[in-house]
């Protein structure tokens, strides 16, 4: 990597940053105990990171209403897969590695709940039946073998003041995504307000 002054042993890491203390050492659970479902059942919002056989990683989110990931049993648990835009990169990762890291988030809380294990593409009309909205079933689930599971720490969140509306930009300061991807598309039918309209059509009438 063309980067100056790299470390690339982790006795120099250690040497730098020391090692985790007992809480943090033991502060992983192998399983969803009542804290864990409690805040799966909280939580909205999750963030769901793979990596194909060749090592290239990915975060993909996921989100519906506090709840929406189902705890099967102690080791299990299951995430709809609702419509997207069917790039399918978790997926093709999970059918590659099997391997998946979930960070959950719940809004007002700075503390998170990461989920380590792997993962399979579930298909079973059962499961999915249980994990309707509005209606309709998804097509497809990710179910997770919890191999580990912890609260993280606030810091991230306190540093960063996600959760503090007065540290938001204005509405009008905000990045354009229909704006960054008619430039990133650069199709000569393609322009912003085309974009804006197609997003919103996406987000109002194929959200399930």
């Amino acid at each position: 990597m063309n980067f100056p002054n790299i470390l690339t042993r982790e006795e120099e890491l250690r040497e730098l940053l020391g090692q985790p203390s007992a809480l943090v050492q033991n502060k992983v659970v192998d399983h969803l105990d009542t804290h864990i479902r409690d805040f799966l059942a909280k939580s909205p919002f999750v963030l769901i990171s793979t990596a194909d056989a060749e090592g290239c990683c990915d975060v993909s989110p996921r989100g519906d209403q506090p709840g929406f990931v189902t705890v099967l049993n102690d080791n299990r648990l299951l995430i709809p897969e609702r419509p997207g835009n069917k790039r399918a990169d978790t997926l093709r990762n999970i059918l590659a590695t099997g391997q998946i890291g979930l960070l959950f988030l719940i809004p007002g809380l700075e503390e998170t709940l990461r989920v380590n294990g792997r993962a399979c593409i579930v298909q079973d009309e059962e499961l999915l039946k249980g994990l309707e909205a509005n209606g309709k079933a998804p097509l497809l689930a990710i179910g997770v073998e919890v191999e580990e599971a912890f609260v993280h720490c606030a810091k991230a969140l306190k540093r960063s003041k996600l959760w503090q509306p007065d540290t938001w930009l204005p509405s009008e300061e905000l990045p354009v995504p229909a704006r960054i991807l008619a430039a990133h598309v650069n199709l000569p039918d393609v322009n912003e307000q085309k974009i804006t309209a197609a997003l919103q059509d996406s987000y109002t009438n194929r959200l399930y």
